[in-house]
């Protein structure tokens, strides 16, 4: 038995010495995803792929989804050992969990909850500037109760606040769809969001970042608000930035929110010298334009940083084209145009795509779907998000990596352990086979036609 103990600590010290690495390799197509196998070191000679840990870029926050109030009221009404079996595997950090690492929370309801509703609702025709009606009532059933175990499995779990519409008796049509924040309300919405950002941390829920608006160029969804740029820099930049300095918040403020085809409106915010002081960065969408303006911006104003908060897979989508397409755009993509975190849409709907608002989506599809009887299906964005959250934590940072092979991209970084983690994607329909270099060490790596791979390098 001494021998065997003796023999096998022999192996692992030898493993790591000549540069051991593992890879899980996904294959969309055929629905094999995550599939572990070794990946042993051997002699270099071709010189292949080059990862440069000295050349490094942004740090990385994380990968996650929105957590939804319908997401929430699903998975709270699975029996205990299933919910905390599923929250594990979601949150939690061992072999068997994917480690999501950010969660985008929002403020009052998003389109994915059962109804419509703020923190601060009134009858029709009446007002409360002073914020007397506050109540965090609606999201205590499900949203704060699901948020409190998962930062218990994951105590450093980043959360992001985003309103999909203030109060309805702020705007100007009186309505939960669509209007605009009328200007004598400014002050007021910004005490508003003061006062839940304080009251969620109270209940040990504080918030790494916000963004005033969701999506604030579609004032079509249900809750929803049209803010164009001017506005929003106004409000920050005389309401909200003041606001937070003055009650000691350190939640970071990102502007704008949208989609890609817009890199403009973050950076007219930007371009302002006194509403940047209260802004960390610009957070994006990809329903149009192309994952490259994250980067624009980030040329444009280098001291500040870029998130990606939101992509949905539809219920219409194909497994392979969807999972494929958004690896591309929405992981790597994200990541070498500077982003910060990744984040899918919603976590998990039932298998009518709900709970969603009068007016909400009714096609999104969550990357967990929750039957009736509590069997569990993993979607596309499961995977999506899991082939990097499981191996690349908070903290990461990506580092060079070059010479790729024709038809394959991919991103590297290197971990706090101080371990390398690589996700390169095939484009091509053929296998690609070729080497990867790191610190004088070499693997030897076949990526399948269409496949997806990440290794962990030691």
């Amino acid at each position: 038995m001494k021998r065997f103990t003796w023999l096998l600590t022999l192996a692992i010290v030898l493993s790591y010495s000549s540069g051991f690495g593992q890879i899980w390799m996904s294959r969309a197509a055929s629905q094999q995803m995550l599939q572990e196998q070794a990946l042993p070191a051997v002699s270099s000679g071709n010189l292949g792929i080059q990862i440069n840990p000295k050349i490094q870029f942004q740090t990385i926050d994380g990968f996650g989804y929105t957590l939804t109030g319908g997401s929430s009221q699903l998975i709270l009404a699975l029996a205990p050992d299933q919910k905390n079996s599923l929250l594990t595997e979601l949150f939690g950090t061992s072999k068997n969990s994917i480690g999501i690492s950010v969660l985008r929370i929002a403020v009052g309801a998003s389109d994915l909850d059962a109804n419509t509703f703020s923190y601060d609702d009134i009858p029709v025709g009446q007002k409360d500037e002073k914020l007397e009606h506050f109540s965090l009532k609606a999201s205590e059933k499900d949203l704060i109760p699901l948020m409190q175990a998962i930062k218990k499995i994951n105590p450093s779990i980043k959360f992001m606040a985003t309103p999909w519409s203030p109060p309805a008796w702020m705007k100007d049509n009186q309505a939960s769809k669509g209007g605009s924040l009328l200007p004598q309300y400014y002050g007021v919405y910004a005490q508003y969001l003061v006062k839940y950002l304080k009251s969620m941390e109270a209940l040990g829920l504080p918030f790494e970042y916000l963004t005033p608006q969701n999506e604030p160029l579609h004032p079509g969804n249900n809750p929803s608000l049209l803010m164009l740029a001017s506005q929003q820099n106004d409000f920050i930049k005389n309401h909200l930035g003041p606001a937070f300095k003055n009650a000691g918040l350190t939640t970071k403020i990102l502007a704008y929110d949208h989609n890609c085809d817009k890199p403009e409106y973050p950076i007219e915010i930007l371009n302002d010298p006194i509403t940047r002081k209260y802004v960390a960065g610009a957070a994006f969408h990809l329903y149009n334009g192309d994952i490259s303006a994250l980067s624009v911006v980030r040329k444009a104003h280098p001291d500040k940083d870029v998130y990606f908060t939101e992509q949905w897979t539809g219920a219409k989508g194909e497994f392979a084209g969807d999972f494929n397409w958004h690896i591309k755009n929405v992981i790597i993509g994200s990541l070498v145009n500077d982003a910060k975190t990744a984040l899918e849409w919603n976590l998990a709907n039932d298998p009518q795509w709900g709970p969603h608002t009068p007016g909400g989506c009714t096609e999104c599809k969550g990357a967990i779907t929750i039957q009736a009887d509590g069997a569990l299906i993993r979607n596309q964005a499961y995977y999506i998000v899991a082939q990097a959250s499981k191996f690349i934590p908070t903290g990461s940072i990506r580092i060079a990596l070059t010479n790729l092979p024709k038809g394959m991209i991919g991103v590297a970084v290197l971990r706090p352990d101080k371990q390398v983690a690589v996700l390169l994607q095939n484009e091509t329909l053929e296998t690609i086979k070729t080497a990867i270099s790191l610190s004088g060490k070499q693997w030897e790596i076949e990526i399948p036609k269409e496949g997806v791979g990440t290794m962990v390098l030691r």
